[in-house]
């Protein structure tokens, strides 16, 4: 994968470091439209060196006119064009009319949008909308978009794929999938989560030469995070370190007929490294649970008494995974909320009992998958789908502390801090028990010292990235939570690998 930007901007911020670029860079718009032109062409070369037939589909605004550029350069370089105007290209502005007559002085026709024309193609390049839109698609454009989107040809999109709203991840009605976005001046928020990854495709970026006091004009409230960075807040292990130096994870879950979640929990917070891992479960599979990693010290807990010595040993406490919402389950639950004030993790059936009896604390993590999220704010899956940035934000603000909002596209947030979204992870994770195995990670993490926020970001990174390694060597289909394991463990020594502080000589 290309190196792109870590900031992520709202549509109207791109905008504004356009117009920066105008304004006080004096850059001419023009300029900035052949530079987009060159950009795309130079991209579409180098993911397919073969195509000789190219169909540019070209909007009425200034995409539009990117597409224009694009399709001159092409054919200078000797490729044959097929260039459809969609829409009333009497309303191109001045930029990109001056694309359009450029066009025009090769001598090549322009062509009313019609599907046929895209059959023959080797790669249709999109420059219908761009971000210039906020409404839903219809007519004949839309018809338009699902005529390319019925091909079998490669898809190149100029900015965004038409269709894909840049703030959201949200369709606009029907959008264009992609097979190569070449973002401009500012990579689009929206592009990296729910919808955005279906239809963006492989994502290219190029800044248009814009220097960086443009980029210091604007501030993102979004910001890809970077597991190298992360990793950075891991501490050393010492030589005199000893078991209770690395903190002792309390997991309390494991519903009867749900004893798998805790175990999973458990053993991911061993493999990130805590020292300590105990459970509090249901007595009638509690001996059960250490058979296959003896290293888990479980314990059968049917009251209040029983739960009180282990809480206070434990560095951190996680509830939920297993915990199902029982009589047992709202008990555990209840006496958590009442008496601690250790960093906790709140997690599956938890967050479920959370949102029947909503509290507010600035000590926890709350890891709610969509559906967890709408019961959590009163809304339905598919509204909390369509704005993920404002239902994280407002999960953290109702809720306190760091709110993590999973899904394509992970969101974590932490009060008065910029948004971190996620670009790790792959659908073969959408199976059973990958939600337990993240609870146990940043439990593992807040083990060792780290911060709500910090053990947050790195354990979303951390869960990511190994069910994409595990992916990358066996395949999605068939991915499970439990083979995670393996490479969690590696994942966190990378930073020990990476900056040593000992010498060894030969």
């Amino acid at each position: 994968m290309e190196f792109l930007p870590f900031a992520l901007y709202k549509v109207h911020q791109v905008r504004q470091l356009d117009q920066y670029a105008i304004e006080q860079l004096k850059i001419p718009s023009i300029t900035l439209m052949e530079r987009a032109g060159v950009v795309a062409l130079k991209q579409l070369r180098k993911h397919w060196p073969y195509a000789r037939r190219i169909v540019v589909v070209c909007g009425s605004g200034n995409n539009g006119g990117d597409g224009y550029i694009l399709a001159r350069l092409a054919h200078e370089m000797g490729l044959y064009i097929i260039l459809c105007q969609i829409g009333d290209g009497s309303k191109l502005n001045a930029d990109a009319l001056q694309a359009k007559q450029s066009f025009i002085n090769r001598g090549i026709p322009i062509l009313p949008f019609h599907p046929q024309y895209l059959k023959c193609s080797d790669v249709i390049v999109d420059a219908i909308f761009g971000t210039g839109i906020n409404r839903e698609i219809t007519g004949m454009w839309a018809k338009a978009i699902h005529g390319i989107n019925s091909f079998d040809h490669p898809v190149l999109s100029i900015d965004i794929p038409s269709g894909l709203c840049g703030d959201t991840g949200n369709i606009l009605g029907v959008a264009v999938k992609a097979n190569l976005t070449v973002s401009l001046i500012g990579l689009k928020q929206g592009m990296f989560t729910y919808l955005g990854s279906n239809h963006c495709g492989k994502v290219s970026f190029d800044s248009l030469q814009l220097p960086d006091c443009a980029y210091k004009s604007i501030t993102p409230e979004v910001y890809r995070l970077n597991l190298q960075k992360e990793l950075s807040v891991l501490p050393f292990r010492i030589p005199s370190g000893h078991k209770g130096s690395y903190g002792h994870v309390l997991i309390i879950g494991g519903e009867e007929g749900m004893s798998g979640a805790v175990r999973m929990a458990g053993e991911a917070a061993y493999r990130v490294g805590a020292g300590l891992v105990s459970i509090a479960t249901r007595k009638s599979h509690a001996i059960l649970l250490n058979l296959t990693r003896p290293e888990l010290m479980c314990h059968g807990v049917e009251n209040i008494e029983q739960l009180t010595p282990l809480l206070n040993k434990a560095t951190v406490i996680i509830i939920g995974p297993g915990l199902g919402q029982s009589a047992w389950s709202q008990m555990m639950f209840h006496q958590i909320l009442n008496v601690s004030s250790r960093p906790l993790v709140v997690d599956a059936d938890a967050l479920n009992l959370l949102a029947k009896n909503p509290v507010k604390h600035d000590h926890w993590v709350i890891t709610p998958h969509p559906a967890e999220a709408g019961r959590l704010l009163n809304n339905s899956t598919l509204e909390i789908q369509q704005d993920r940035f404002t239902a994280a934000r407002t999960l953290q603000q109702r809720y306190g502390g760091v709110s993590i909002l999973k899904g394509n596209g992970t969101l974590v947030c932490g009060e008065n801090q910029p948004l971190g979204l996620s670009t790790a992870g792959n659908p073969g994770m959408a199976t059973g028990g990958m939600g337990d195995v993240l609870s146990g990670v940043i439990g593992g993490l807040l083990a060792q010292g780290l911060t709500l926020i910090e053990a947050a970001r790195l354990g979303v990174l951390l869960h990511g990235t190994a069910g994409d390694q595990v992916a990358q060597i066996h395949g999605e289909r068939g991915l499970m939570a439990s083979d995670l394991m393996p490479y969690l463990q590696h994942l966190v020594n990378l930073k020990v690998v990476n900056e040593s502080h000992y010498q060894f000589s030969d």
